[in-house]
């Protein structure tokens, strides 16, 4: 079964929704898409689903879950063994939140794919997140644009692509790299031998970097979906 809702709906009707929950058994995807929904409300549906052991996709994009709702979604995340999908676009999550979640995904053993585009994240939440990258195993899909990385965050990811063998597609468009991140990671692509999907759009990177990444993609075997867009 799987339950979607796009906007027009209240926060107080969770209540309502939770208790369908309950006494659901076969929800395997939920969506609740700008929907408006706060801390308080994703506090009573993280409690519910707790109870559940098949739901295997949660898409929360477009909400206003902020630093409070994160710190309980990182907590989810830490004792949840069925989510494989989870998407919380533009929840203004803040740095704090996501190093939260980069300590879960260091707990996590089943969560394929993760999307914090638009959370404001900046270059200590993505650090963070680039260090769950040598401790999990299990993530192969992780969607970072927009969040105001900068030249740290592009040199973090190169490290942990040296040593994680598990992640496939990256998107760090929109976040400022610059010519230095853009190094570290075109020397990184040399190397790494499983990512197959790479988002460096409008990062800055200037000439230089856009030549020596285009010299390191024709080494790369692996990069098969290139997905470069524009460096200005």
């Amino acid at each position: 079964m799987a339950l979607y809702i796009v906007g027009g709906f209240k926060s107080e009707a969770m209540d309502k929704l939770a208790k369908f929950f309950d006494k659901n058994s076969t929800l395997i995807s939920l969506k609740l898409d700008s929907t408006q929904h706060n801390y308080e409300g994703v506090k009573i549906l993280l409690k519910t689903l707790n109870k559940n052991t098949v739901l295997n996709s949660l898409d929360l994009n477009n909400n206003k879950i902020g630093a409070e709702g994160g710190k309980v979604l990182a907590e989810f995340l830490c004792r949840n063994t069925t989510l494989i999908s989870l998407s919380l676009i533009r929840n203004n999550l803040g740095s704090v939140e996501g190093k939260a979640l980069a300590d879960a995904l260091c707990k996590n053993s089943t969560l394929t794919s993760l999307n914090l585009g638009s959370n404001n994240l900046g270059s200590e939440g993505g650090k963070a997140l680039a260090g769950a990258l040598y401790k999990n195993s299990t993530l192969t899909s992780l969607y970072l644009c927009w969040n105001n990385l900068e030249s740290e965050v592009g040199k973090a990811f190169a490290d942990a692509l040296y040593m994680n063998s598990t992640l496939t597609d990256l998107d760090l468009g929109y976040n400022n790299i610059g010519s230095e991140g853009g190094k570290e990671l075109t020397n990184a692509l040399c190397k790494n031998k499983t990512l197959t999907s790479l988002n460096l759009s409008y990062n800055n990177l200037g000439l230089e970097e856009e030549k020596a990444l285009a010299d390191a993609l024709c080494k790369n075997i692996t990069l098969t979906i290139r997905n470069l867009g524009t460096y200005k």
